[in-house]
Protein backbone atom coordinates (compact mmCIF):
# COMPACT_ATOMS: atom_id res chain seq x y z
CA UNK A 1 0.00 0.00 0.00
CA UNK A 2 2.77 2.47 0.86
CA UNK A 3 3.92 2.26 -2.75
CA UNK A 4 0.68 3.95 -3.78
CA UNK A 5 0.68 6.67 -1.14
CA UNK A 6 2.44 9.97 -1.77
CA UNK A 7 3.71 11.78 1.28
CA UNK A 8 3.21 15.48 0.65
CA UNK A 9 4.08 18.52 2.67
CA UNK A 10 2.16 21.75 2.23
CA UNK A 11 2.08 24.71 4.58
CA UNK A 12 3.18 22.58 7.50
CA UNK A 13 0.43 19.98 7.02
CA UNK A 14 1.15 16.33 6.28
CA UNK A 15 -1.12 15.14 3.49
CA UNK A 16 -1.60 11.80 1.80
CA UNK A 17 -3.00 10.79 -1.57
CA UNK A 18 -3.61 7.27 -2.88
CA UNK A 19 -2.96 6.36 -6.50
CA UNK A 20 -5.90 4.19 -7.50
CA UNK A 21 -5.83 0.89 -9.39
CA UNK A 22 -8.43 -1.28 -11.12
CA UNK A 23 -9.56 -2.71 -7.80
CA UNK A 24 -10.70 0.77 -6.73
CA UNK A 25 -13.14 1.17 -9.64
CA UNK A 26 -16.29 0.29 -7.70
CA UNK A 27 -15.41 2.74 -4.91
CA UNK A 28 -14.60 5.57 -7.30
CA UNK A 29 -17.75 5.03 -9.36
CA UNK A 30 -19.72 5.12 -6.08
CA UNK A 31 -18.06 8.38 -4.95
CA UNK A 32 -18.66 10.13 -8.26
CA UNK A 33 -22.24 8.89 -8.60
CA UNK A 34 -22.97 10.07 -5.06
CA UNK A 35 -21.38 13.45 -5.82
CA UNK A 36 -23.28 14.19 -9.01
CA UNK A 37 -26.63 12.43 -8.58
CA UNK A 38 -28.12 15.28 -6.47
CA UNK A 39 -27.08 17.91 -9.04
CA UNK A 40 -29.91 18.41 -11.52
CA UNK A 41 -29.06 21.83 -12.95
CA UNK A 42 -27.80 22.02 -16.56
CA UNK A 43 -24.12 21.06 -16.67
CA UNK A 44 -21.71 18.86 -18.61
CA UNK A 45 -22.73 15.68 -16.75
CA UNK A 46 -26.46 16.15 -17.21
CA UNK A 47 -25.95 17.08 -20.85
CA UNK A 48 -24.36 13.68 -21.52
CA UNK A 49 -26.52 11.51 -19.24
CA UNK A 50 -30.01 10.73 -20.51
CA UNK A 51 -32.46 12.18 -18.01
CA UNK A 52 -34.99 9.45 -17.29
CA UNK A 53 -35.97 6.96 -14.58
CA UNK A 54 -32.62 5.19 -15.04
CA UNK A 55 -30.56 8.32 -14.39
CA UNK A 56 -28.56 6.82 -11.49
CA UNK A 57 -27.64 3.72 -13.51
CA UNK A 58 -26.67 5.92 -16.45
CA UNK A 59 -24.53 8.07 -14.17
CA UNK A 60 -22.73 4.94 -12.99
CA UNK A 61 -21.99 3.96 -16.59
CA UNK A 62 -20.53 7.42 -17.27
CA UNK A 63 -18.34 7.33 -14.16
CA UNK A 64 -17.10 3.85 -15.08
CA UNK A 65 -16.30 5.13 -18.57
CA UNK A 66 -14.34 8.09 -17.18
CA UNK A 67 -12.51 5.83 -14.73
CA UNK A 68 -11.51 3.36 -17.45
CA UNK A 69 -10.21 6.06 -19.77
CA UNK A 70 -8.40 7.93 -17.00
CA UNK A 71 -6.68 4.79 -15.75
CA UNK A 72 -5.66 3.92 -19.34
CA UNK A 73 -4.61 7.39 -20.49
CA UNK A 74 -3.82 9.19 -17.26
CA UNK A 75 -4.02 8.64 -13.52
CA UNK A 76 -6.70 8.25 -10.86
CA UNK A 77 -6.29 9.42 -7.27
CA UNK A 78 -8.15 8.93 -4.00
CA UNK A 79 -7.90 11.07 -0.91
CA UNK A 80 -6.24 9.17 1.92
CA UNK A 81 -9.60 8.80 3.70
CA UNK A 82 -11.14 7.41 0.49
CA UNK A 83 -13.91 10.02 0.56
CA UNK A 84 -12.90 11.98 -2.56
CA UNK A 85 -11.31 11.20 -5.90
CA UNK A 86 -9.86 12.88 -8.96
CA UNK A 87 -9.61 11.52 -12.50
CA UNK A 88 -6.77 12.93 -14.61
CA UNK A 89 -6.14 12.38 -18.31
CA UNK A 90 -3.25 13.18 -20.64
CA UNK A 91 -5.07 13.83 -23.96
CA UNK A 92 -1.88 13.62 -26.05
CA UNK A 93 -1.49 9.94 -25.04
CA UNK A 94 -5.01 8.85 -26.05
CA UNK A 95 -5.49 6.44 -28.92
CA UNK A 96 -8.32 4.37 -30.38
CA UNK A 97 -8.24 0.67 -29.60
CA UNK A 98 -10.80 -2.11 -29.69
CA UNK A 99 -11.23 -1.66 -25.95
CA UNK A 100 -11.92 2.08 -26.22
CA UNK A 101 -14.42 1.47 -29.03
CA UNK A 102 -16.28 -0.99 -26.78
CA UNK A 103 -16.27 1.56 -23.96
CA UNK A 104 -17.69 4.18 -26.34
CA UNK A 105 -20.42 1.81 -27.52
CA UNK A 106 -21.46 0.99 -23.95
CA UNK A 107 -21.55 4.69 -23.09
CA UNK A 108 -23.75 5.46 -26.09
CA UNK A 109 -26.12 2.58 -25.42
CA UNK A 110 -26.44 2.65 -21.63
CA UNK A 111 -25.72 6.26 -20.67
CA UNK A 112 -26.32 8.74 -23.48
CA UNK A 113 -29.12 6.91 -25.26
CA UNK A 114 -28.92 6.34 -29.00
CA UNK A 115 -31.31 9.20 -29.76
CA UNK A 116 -29.01 11.65 -27.98
CA UNK A 117 -25.67 10.57 -29.48
CA UNK A 118 -25.69 13.22 -32.20
CA UNK A 119 -26.33 15.97 -29.63
CA UNK A 120 -23.39 14.78 -27.50
CA UNK A 121 -21.09 14.49 -30.53
CA UNK A 122 -21.89 18.11 -31.40
CA UNK A 123 -20.94 19.04 -27.84
CA UNK A 124 -17.59 17.31 -28.19
CA UNK A 125 -16.89 19.16 -31.43
CA UNK A 126 -17.77 22.45 -29.76
CA UNK A 127 -15.43 21.71 -26.85
CA UNK A 128 -12.56 20.87 -29.18
CA UNK A 129 -12.61 24.45 -30.46
CA UNK A 130 -11.41 25.62 -27.05
CA UNK A 131 -9.10 22.80 -26.02
CA UNK A 132 -5.42 23.40 -26.63
CA UNK A 133 -3.71 21.00 -29.01
CA UNK A 134 -0.49 21.11 -27.01
CA UNK A 135 0.24 18.28 -24.55
CA UNK A 136 -1.39 19.05 -21.22
CA UNK A 137 -2.80 17.63 -18.00
CA UNK A 138 -6.59 17.48 -18.05
CA UNK A 139 -8.44 16.89 -14.77
CA UNK A 140 -11.61 15.20 -16.02
CA UNK A 141 -13.65 15.11 -12.84
CA UNK A 142 -13.29 15.51 -9.11
CA UNK A 143 -15.91 14.40 -6.61
CA UNK A 144 -16.65 13.82 -2.95
CA UNK A 145 -19.35 11.71 -1.34
CA UNK A 146 -22.44 13.94 -1.18
CA UNK A 147 -22.74 13.61 2.61
CA UNK A 148 -19.08 14.67 2.95
CA UNK A 149 -19.43 17.94 1.05
CA UNK A 150 -18.06 20.98 2.79
CA UNK A 151 -15.54 19.05 4.89
CA UNK A 152 -12.52 20.03 2.81
CA UNK A 153 -11.76 16.65 1.21
CA UNK A 154 -11.77 18.05 -2.33
CA UNK A 155 -9.75 21.10 -1.30
CA UNK A 156 -7.03 18.94 0.25
CA UNK A 157 -7.02 16.63 -2.75
CA UNK A 158 -6.41 19.56 -5.10
CA UNK A 159 -3.51 20.69 -2.90
CA UNK A 160 -2.08 17.18 -3.12
CA UNK A 161 -2.45 17.13 -6.89
CA UNK A 162 -0.67 20.46 -7.26
CA UNK A 163 2.20 19.13 -5.20
CA UNK A 164 2.30 15.89 -7.19
CA UNK A 165 2.51 17.74 -10.53
CA UNK A 166 4.54 20.74 -9.36
CA UNK A 167 7.60 19.84 -11.46
CA UNK A 168 5.64 19.06 -14.61
CA UNK A 169 6.33 21.21 -17.66
CA UNK A 170 2.80 20.51 -18.95
CA UNK A 171 0.07 23.09 -18.33
CA UNK A 172 -3.14 22.05 -16.60
CA UNK A 173 -6.34 22.75 -18.55
CA UNK A 174 -9.67 22.36 -16.81
CA UNK A 175 -13.26 23.33 -17.46
CA UNK A 176 -16.18 23.89 -15.12
CA UNK A 177 -19.80 24.96 -15.27
CA UNK A 178 -20.35 26.17 -11.69
CA UNK A 179 -19.42 29.41 -9.95
CA UNK A 180 -18.44 27.42 -6.85
CA UNK A 181 -15.83 25.41 -8.75
CA UNK A 182 -14.71 28.49 -10.67
CA UNK A 183 -13.94 30.30 -7.41
CA UNK A 184 -12.10 27.24 -6.08
CA UNK A 185 -9.88 26.86 -9.15
CA UNK A 186 -9.13 30.58 -9.24
CA UNK A 187 -8.10 30.35 -5.59
CA UNK A 188 -5.51 27.79 -6.65
CA UNK A 189 -4.17 30.11 -9.34
CA UNK A 190 -6.07 28.98 -12.43
CA UNK A 191 -6.96 31.70 -14.92
CA UNK A 192 -9.92 31.79 -17.30
CA UNK A 193 -8.84 31.83 -20.95
CA UNK A 194 -12.25 31.18 -22.51
CA UNK A 195 -15.91 31.09 -21.54
CA UNK A 196 -18.96 30.18 -23.58
CA UNK A 197 -22.69 29.52 -23.23
CA UNK A 198 -23.23 27.91 -26.62
CA UNK A 199 -23.94 24.51 -25.01
CA UNK A 200 -27.03 25.75 -23.11
CA UNK A 201 -25.08 26.22 -19.89
CA UNK A 202 -22.09 28.40 -18.88
CA UNK A 203 -18.73 26.76 -19.46
CA UNK A 204 -15.42 28.18 -18.25
CA UNK A 205 -12.00 27.03 -19.48
CA UNK A 206 -9.09 27.61 -17.12
CA UNK A 207 -5.33 27.13 -17.33
CA UNK A 208 -2.39 26.99 -14.97
CA UNK A 209 1.32 26.49 -15.63
CA UNK A 210 2.55 24.59 -12.59
CA UNK A 211 6.28 25.17 -12.91
CA UNK A 212 6.09 28.95 -12.89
Amino acid sequence: MMGFIYFLYSQGIHLFMIKATKKDKELIVDILTSAFEPITIPNSINFVVKQDAKRRERLQVLMEYLFNNSLRFGEVFLSDNRKACALIQYPHTKKITLQTVLWDFKLALKCIGLMNVVKVLKRELALKKYHTKEPHIHPMILGTYSDERGKGHGFRLIKNLQEYYKDSTLPVIIETTTKENLDLYQYFGFEIFKETSELQYPLYFLRKNLNK
